[in-house]
């Protein structure tokens, strides 16, 4: 969808970032970047100029449902996977063994460092494509910047972060759409190919199959603290700049029919609603959940994302977990940024986490954690 502004002026200013990217040295960023705010061109945080920050500023997943409640497209018989379960992308079927996967993702600052946060925007909009099985072809940029606080060289570290990932994953940035707005936003557009008998969705686990999780959670905590007192978090950075191109590539060969992304719904969240798709329940054992080193300790000092608050208040009339705190349940509920596939069938070298079971007829208990 495009914006009313100018198509050509959107063009050219992206055109010149792109070029100003390409022609910039490396070397040069890392000598100029303040550790404090993180360019030399800000007078205060990145993050500080927008509300939220990464997936835990998607509008809160109930509130969402019922926005789009009864909102109905055209019938194709070429779409494979559309509006009907909120898969990660959309899948198009364009020949007997081809189909286009589409999908798009932007959010607002998720760390001070404008490079990092070009980075982990794109590994996440690329994230939609592997969590399907796909393969990426190509991206565009989507952009909103406010031109009045924030200079356009802060906008270029951004564009190079997100030309850097795409690089890596083989998707050349071919445009973007810009436009001007009140909180910086970056994120792309991404254009992949697929399989269309192995596509992986979220609607068909089936039951007594393993739950194996690719990256372990608790970003979302680990960024709120670095949002309010600025330390910075390597192994967060480290867990949201990391493709989930080869765990895709270890799940498509393995057979694997289901799989979501895990990202600001949370694991409870994204697991409750390919249950909820499928027609399943799913066991959880809460000690052999990957959490990233630091996520605990933070949750423990009070530093809990909103969004994940609100993920936990819409999953928890559908879960049991005698003996977990509140605060194991925001973890497990936590907010992700660019975190990993949720992968129902086991996969090597990656943790198991739980199993798919039965889910008796009129059952509305979805998940259950130990």
């Amino acid at each position: 969808m495009r914006l009313a502004c100018s198509h050509q002026a959107t063009r050219s200013l992206i055109g010149r970032l792109v070029s100003m990217t390409a022609s910039t040295d490396s070397d040069q960023r890392a000598h100029t970047k303040n550790p404090d705010f993180g360019h030399p061109l800000l007078t205060q945080p990145l993050t500080s100029y927008a509300a939220g920050g990464g997936c835990a500023c998607k509008i809160p997943p109930g509130e969402l449902e019922d926005a789009v409640a009864g909102l109905h497209g055209i019938s194709d018989e070429r779409v494979l996977v559309g509006l009907d379960a909120g898969d990660d992308a959309a899948a198009i079927r364009i020949s007997g063994n081809q189909a286009i996967i589409s999908t798009a993702d932007f959010f607002t600052p998720v760390v001070n460092d404008p490079y990092d946060w070009g980075r982990i925007a794109a590994t996440n909009a690329l994230s939609d494509v592997y969590a399907m099985g796909g393969t990426p072809l190509t991206v565009i940029n989507l952009v909103g910047w406010p031109r009045e606080l924030i200079p356009l060289e802060v906008l270029t570290e951004v564009l190079r972060g997100g030309m850097d990932i795409a690089n890596a994953a083989g998707a050349p940035v071919t445009g973007g759409h810009s436009i001007s707005s009140p909180e910086p936003i970056y994120g792309m557009a991404a254009t992949g190919i697929a399989d269309p008998d192995k596509l992986m969705r979220n609607d068909v686990a089936e039951a007594g199959l393993p739950i194996t999780l690719t990256k372990p959670i608790g970003v979302g905590i680990l960024n709120n603290r670095h949002k309010k007192t600025g330390e910075r978090f390597e192994q967060a950075i480290e867990v949201m700049t990391t493709l989930n191109a080869d765990a895709a590539k270890v799940a498509v060969a393995a057979g694997v029919r289901a799989a979501t992304d895990v990202t600001g719904f949370g694991l409870l969240g994204h697991l409750y609603k390919m249950c909820r798709a499928s027609g399943v329940g799913a066991r959880l054992d809460s000690s052999a959940i990957p959490v990233v080193e630091g996520a605990r300790e933070s949750l423990a000092d009070g530093f809990i994302p909103g969004g994940s608050r609100r993920n936990l208040e819409w999953v928890r009339e559908y879960l049991q977990a005698p003996g977990l705190s509140e605060e194991e349940l925001v973890l497990l509920a936590d907010a992700q940024t660019s975190g990993g596939l949720l992968v129902i069938g086991e996969i090597p070298g990656y943790p198991v986490i739980g199993e798919t079971t039965a889910l008796e007829e009129g059952a509305d208990t979805f998940l259950e954690i130990s």
